[in-house]
């Protein structure tokens, strides 16, 4: 992993605590969580104020989260918005977080230049020790104050200027005036500079969790189910009708086509997609040939059809696949009939336009993991533990590609791939001028589900 680390692929944009103030502001708020306290003085925490190097000096990856619900946080600035989310075990939990500073931002930044804000991402459940315990958590609401009461002491003191000015003899209540005055003390002047935080909520019904092997949850959809790619075993309580693993592609493309959820690159609007299909072959390639002892450096295009004809008996059906679409789409050779039971059918996906969009090419990228672009981009944890079991030849492109090619521009790459423009209304052709063929889809099968589980 050191070469991640030292191309800023892993640990990357983590906020730095180094001075004694900081460290201070921290160790108020950790001990408030949690009871505990530091004795780093130099250390990285990411959005949610987790630091790695505390994990591993308390032994313990999960101090602001335990059990892996109702994560704990710590905000020393507001600029850990741009940091990311550390051993997540809930895909809403970073965007959560970074609505949360958004909406708060002026307050936050008010309130942290005195003090730590600690605060929880709360909801019902407070353990997840079986599947079925998931479906109880359907809102997330964020409590949040500084270590110091700075919020709850402002919100008192506003009740008590309220009451102050609609009393009569306001001016005679000396204990209220006390009170008030030594509350200012320490909020500062809650009229001209009110110091709240918004109550905010959020529905939590479609996300991905990391308990129980990986779990893609959707209830808010038209036909809910759920997608457990690692197998269904130990997931009999789930209370959906239907939960798919990997090996049923074609049930995984039905729902995906039931609920509009996907659309093929080659029909997606404003790319590239057969630069963006001639990537993925090249990153099967060099998935095939990594352990053959070649040298992966500095790769040109011809270098890479090189390595193919080389080692053409390696390649997998997906190359090839890939290859007569690339064909297709740049020359108008024949289009392959494909259907979802073939490898390379998810590699033609993306998201379509939807609020779902992220969490469906996460799941996409779990699907086609060959793809090492996609699956850094849309799954870090898959990818990183997808990585330690690489041969080093291909760690090192890997870390060398994502570099180069991501790194310098990664909302560029992230638009280019995943991004929706706006439609461009068309107007309709003339009667006589024969409209162009449509776009070829990939097909899934014809077929149900088939029965719910159980029956």
């Amino acid at each position: 992993m050191n070469r991640l680390i030292r191309a800023g692929l892993m640990f990357g944009n983590l906020f730095h605590v180094h001075s004694p103030a900081l460290v201070e502001r921290y160790n108020r708020a950790l001990e408030h969580l949690t009871g505990k306290r530091t004795e780093l003085t130099d250390f990285y925490i990411d959005i949610s104020g987790y630091s790695p190097e505390i994990g591993d000096e308390m032994e313990d990856p999960l101090y602001l989260n335990h059990k892996g619900v109702n994560r704990q946080f710590i905000l020393l600035s507001v600029e850990q918005r741009m940091s990311p989310l550390l051993n997540t075990k809930f895909s809403t939990s970073k965007a959560i977080l970074q609505e949360f500073i958004a909406e708060n931002e002026a307050a936050l930044f008010a309130l942290t230049a005195k003090d730590a804000v600690a605060g929880e991402l709360v909801n019902s459940v407070y353990d997840v020790s079986t599947p079925r315990r998931l479906f109880d958590i359907r809102r997330i609401t964020i409590d949040a104050d500084t270590t110091g009461g700075t919020v709850k002491d402002a919100a008192k003191l506003a009740t008590m200027v309220d009451e102050f000015r609609e009393t009569e003899d306001g001016w005679y209540d000396d204990v209220l005036i006390a009170q008030m005055i030594e509350i200012a003390g320490k909020t500062g002047d809650v009229v001209r500079n009110p110091v709240k935080l918004k109550t905010m909520s959020f529905d939590q019904r479609n996300f991905w969790t990391a308990h129980f092997g990986g779990l893609y949850v959707f209830q808010d959809v038209e036909h809910p189910a759920v997608i457990a790619p690692a197998g269904k075993v130990g997931l009999d309580d789930i209370p959906m009708a239907f939960v798919f693993d990997a090996t049923q592609r074609t049930h995984i493309a039905k729902f995906f086509q039931f609920n509009g959820l996907t659309e093929t690159i080659l029909e997606a609007r404003g790319i590239k997609s057969a630069a963006i299909l001639r990537q993925k072959m090249d990153f099967i390639l060099i998935d095939a040939v990594a352990d053959q002892g070649v040298d992966l450096t500095d790769l040109s295009r011809g270098d890479l059809r090189r390595l193919a004809r080389q080692h053409s008996d390696k390649l997998p059906p997906e190359f090839h696949t890939l290859g007569q679409l690339v064909n297709w789409a740049e020359n108008g050779g024949a289009f392959p009939n494909i259907d979802s039971n073939d490898p390379v059918y998810f590699y033609t996906l993306r998201a379509a336009d939807t609020p779902d969009a992220e969490l469906v090419n996460m799941l996409l990228a779990e699907l086609a993991p060959k793809d090492i672009r996609q699956l850094f981009i849309c799954h870090k944890d898959l990818f990183y533990s997808t990585y330690a079991a690489w041969p080093d030849a291909k760690k090192a492109y890997v870390a060398d590609f994502l570099e180069r090619a991501y790194k310098g521009d990664k909302a560029g790459v992230r638009d280019a791939l995943f991004g929706h423009a706006p439609q461009l209304q068309v107007p309709p052709l003339p009667r006589r001028r024969k409209a162009p063929p449509p776009v070829p889809k990939t097909t899934v099968p014809d077929g149900p589900w088939g029965p719910p589980k159980g029956r």
